[in-house]
């Protein structure tokens, strides 16, 4: 990190004057103040006078160098000053200063101790300091110190600028995530460090993938940067950035828009943020609709449910992948070791699935008192567990399944956030047994209570609706995969395409439950989801490669990866040509998914795992006829799309 890192134009004043030692300092730390590096002014006077208190930070030959670490300091940075007529600031050879350097460091780090001992060592020189208060302008100032370190130091080792330079140069970070934590969070995570450079605005942003967050923002640098952008359709940790200008938009607005939210947060036309549990406080947050809030606390259980169930639904399919039949139709997936070892591992994967996803939506909700009480009412709502059944043990349990956890999680979440309203009220006294005591015992009695009442009509709502899919057949049948697998392809990754998806997952989920076999109407919903989900890379792939013209020599490189996306079941993939070209690309990629949705549910095709594309393939049900859809829809979305896009070169 070089010295001129830290100091700002705004942060230098030249030949100016000061009556006194105390005048100085109210001087520099008004530097500090423009320069934007303080959060509070008078703490941080209160940390410099505490160091001069233990000895004055004057040296020889007029120089002083002020310098503290506070709490107050939101940005490491220098104010430098040159007076006319010197002050005595207690300098070890009693002559007036009149040469400063103000150091503000937070409380993280030793970063002032190393820009310290830099500065001590050019200012022994005689001639480096005559320039400095021979300077006339602060851009004369600043070369005479970026020549002087230049020449003394050269240019930042390697070594130094990973850490130090980043946390002192990122003027704006970002926090991406969407709910598979796959493509989205990555492609605007892209986009919004593109655009920064773009701009010439440093920009550094956190991914929380499925894979958990990368490239984690540092307390340092949160506390150096103008703002923050969390583009994400999910909740992610917020208590850091309390006091921070932060702006909350869905994943793909940083996907589309990332120069607009950049310049947004440089110009601070956002809302200081303050963390008050889950519940944002900026105008931004305030003005999300009760749709999109709903919908972000259903995709927050939902993502945190999916390693569960992609987990444990491929391995219980590979049980009956590696089973006999033959052996014990009624005991089908149990019958060998292997096979018995599979679905044992896997079951019990997947079984965690409705506590997560209740817990998790509880917790997006109201925070950690929420997560408790989701799991209690996830777990009820998979028992099937109501007054009935607790008078009488021979009444049987009719699990509420997919609807009643996700019933229980909203209910749940709602009411600890309630009852945490609620008890903010009662004494600071008793702060400290809320979280221990009041929310878990309350709201795991509520949701008892509450679980046991809903449970018979969720369940029967549930097994209606397993009815109702089970008697589907020829036409009505087909066109249920043609609207899930195109509903796939709308927005590719957004509420349409996760609305899907879930719906594919929670049919499997109640299908297990059940104890379906392997050709139920709930798995053929998921085989139909899969394909529809994997045609529009391919379409577009396949259009790149027979279709050149179309496409312009980028287009046509990229467009090889989506081979790969496709048959991986990222639809994600396709979300560059779409936002380039909607009117053309959507419609051919939602007829493409629908035919192959349709043709999937005609020859019967089912599936029990939630993902995979082709790694999946061995546990599909007809998958010769599951490969006649994915093809026919694929082709059927390029010629479409061939024929709508023009020419390039017209």
């Amino acid at each position: 990190m070089r010295i001129t890192d830290l100091l700002r134009p705004e942060s230098v004043e030249l030949h100016t004057s000061a009556a006194n030692k105390e005048a100085a300092i109210d001087k520099l730390i008004g530097l500090h103040v423009a320069g934007g590096n303080l959060a509070d002014v008078e703490t941080y006077k209160q940390a410099i006078l505490a160091r001069e208190a233990q000895s004055s930070t004057a040296i020889e030959a007029g120089i002083a160098v002020p310098h503290a670490k506070s709490e107050a300091v939101k940005r490491p940075g220098l104010a430098a000053m040159t007076l006319d007529t010197g002050v005595d600031y207690g300098a070890m050879d009693n002559k007036p200063s009149d040469l400063f350097f103000m150091i503000a460091a937070p409380m993280d780090g030793n970063l002032h101790l190393e820009i310290l001992s830099r500065l001590m060592v050019l200012l022994m020189d005689g001639d480096f300091t005559a320039k400095l208060r021979a300077a006339t302008t602060v851009e004369e100032f600043m070369k005479a110190i970026d020549e002087a370190e230049g020449a003394k130091y050269g240019e930042p080792a390697a070594q130094e600028t990973a850490a130090e330079e980043k946390a002192a140069g990122y003027r704006v970070l970002a926090v991406t995530a969407c709910p598979t934590g796959i493509a989205h969070t990555y492609m605007a995570a892209e986009a919004l460090e593109k655009a920064g450079k773009a701009m010439d605005i440093p920009l550094k942003a956190e991914t929380n993938g499925s894979g958990g967050a990368k490239n984690v923002l540092t307390a340092e640098e949160i506390a150096a940067a103008d703002g923050i952008i969390v583009a994400a359709d999910k909740n992610v940790e917020t208590a850091r950035f309390d006091g921070k200008r932060v702006l909350f938009v869905p994943v793909s607005e940083g996907i589309h828009h990332p120069e607009e939210l950049i310049g947004k947060i440089v110009e601070k036309q956002v809302p200081i943020y303050h963390y008050s549990g889950a519940v944002k406080t900026t105008e931004t947050a305030k003005n999300e609709s009760i749709g999109r809030q709903l919908y972000k606390h259903l995709m927050n259980g939902v993502s945190h449910m999916l390693p569960f169930v992609i987990g444990g639904g491929i391995l219980i399919a590979l049980a009956f992948l590696l089973d006999d039949y033959s052996i014990n139709p009624a005991n089908f997936g149990m019958n060998t070791p292997v096979a018995a070892f599979f679905k044992t591992v896997g079951g019990v994967a997947f079984n965690f699935m409705l506590p997560i996803l209740a817990g998790y939506i509880a917790m997006s909700i109201a925070d950690r008192p929420g997560l408790a009480v989701g799991f209690v009412g996830g777990s009820l709502a998979a028992a099937g567990t109501s007054f009935a059944t607790i008078l009488d043990p021979n009444t049987a349990a009719i699990p509420a399944g997919f609807l009643g956890a996700l019933l229980a999680g909203f209910v749940g979440g709602y009411f600890m956030l309630g009852l945490r309203k609620v008890c903010d009220k009662l004494p600071d006294s008793l702060e400290g047994i809320k979280p221990i005591l009041l929310y878990p015992v309350i709201g795991v009695l509520f949701m008892g209570l509450f679980m046991c009442l809903v449970n018979p009509l969720m369940g029967a709502i549930n097994n209606g609706l397993i009815a109702f899919l089970n008697s589907l057949g020829g036409t009505s049948k087909i066109l249920l995969g043609a609207v899930l697998a195109g509903m796939m392809s709308i927005d590719m990754g957004g509420p349409f395409n996760k609305a899907a998806y879930v719906t594919g997952t929670g049919a499997i989920a109640t299908a297990a439950a059940a104890g379906a076999a392997q050709g139920a109407i709930e798995y053929q919903m998921m085989a139909a989801v899969m394909v529809g989900g994997m045609v529009p890379p391919l379409a577009i792939a396949l259009c790149t490669t027979f279709f050149k013209k179309k496409f312009t020599q980028d287009e046509r490189k990229s467009g090889v990866v989506n081979y790969i996306m496709g048959l991986c079941f990222i639809t994600e993939g396709a979300i560059p040509f779409a936002a380039s070209d909607p009117l053309r690309v959507i419609p051919s990629c939602v007829v493409g998914s629908a035919v192959a949705g349709a043709l999937s549910m005609f020859f019967g095709c089912s599936l029990m795992a939630p993902h995979g594309g082709i790694f999946v393939f061995p546990v599909v049900t007809n998958v010769l006829g599951y490969v006649i859809s994915l093809v026919v829809g694929s082709l059927v979305g390029m010629l479409l799309l061939g024929v709508l896009k023009k020419n390039k070169e017209q």
